[in-house]
């Protein structure tokens, strides 16, 4: 295993990447708006690797807003549907659409800006909100862009990564500083969440 991961292999799998193309490129990182556990960060940064980072950041930030965006149209057509009333009924689904209804898209905004938010389910979320479908595409245009610039400049120029110590310890911190600060801006949010609820329940109450 330790002789197959060397930088000339890397290479020639992002090599390989790049010979299948943009339109899997755009495929792949738009598939991980359906299916959460592929890693968004290890697509951005091939993406960035096979085809240069201003097409490469090109490339999945269509990818990743047409992947969430078609998952926020699919839950806005299909979330009324019988068979998914039990998840749209749970308390912490309700609670959620309720705030997004409250709040608008600020604060959703400001989670699509970040890689390791709980995409899929803001997505759902907002697609069973009463959200404008015009105003959601706009905020994930501007947050997808955001997350998307981010990531696919620390991950860029793998070589020069990989062969400097410094750089790859720079990168890890600051992929994890995006996982810190994005978890602390979800917590915070939820927070707010159930605050703001908790405010609005004893208004309706007095």
């Amino acid at each position: 295993m330790k002789d197959w991961f060397t930088i000339a292999n890397l290479e020639n799998l992002i090599e390989q990447y790049h010979l299948l193309g943009p339109i899997f490129g755009v495929f792949l990182t738009a598939l991980e708006a359906f299916i959460p556990i592929l890693p968004l960060v290890v697509i951005v940064v091939a993406n960035v690797n096979a085809y240069g980072i201003v097409i490469g950041v090109a490339i999945s930030w269509i990818g990743a807003v047409v992947g969430a965006y078609g998952l926020f149209l699919v839950s806005r057509k299909f979330g009324k549907h019988p068979k998914l009333q039990r998840f749209v009924l749970n308390k912490r689904v309700q609670t959620l659409i309720k705030w997004v209804d409250m709040k608008g898209l600020a604060p959703i905004l400001v989670l699509l800006c970040f890689p390791f938010s709980p995409a899929v389910i803001i997505n759902i979320v907002a697609g069973l909100s009463n959200i404008r479908k015009y105003y959601y595409l706009i905020a994930l245009l501007i947050g997808k862009f955001v997350m998307i610039v981010v990531t696919g400049g620390l991950g860029y120029d793998l070589r020069a990564i990989l062969t400097d110590p410094i750089k790859l310890t720079l990168v890890i911190i600051g992929i994890f500083l995006l996982w810190i600060i994005g978890k602390w801006v979800e917590n915070k949010l939820n927070k707010r969440v159930e605050r703001d609820l908790r405010a609005v329940s004893k208004e309706s109450h007095s």
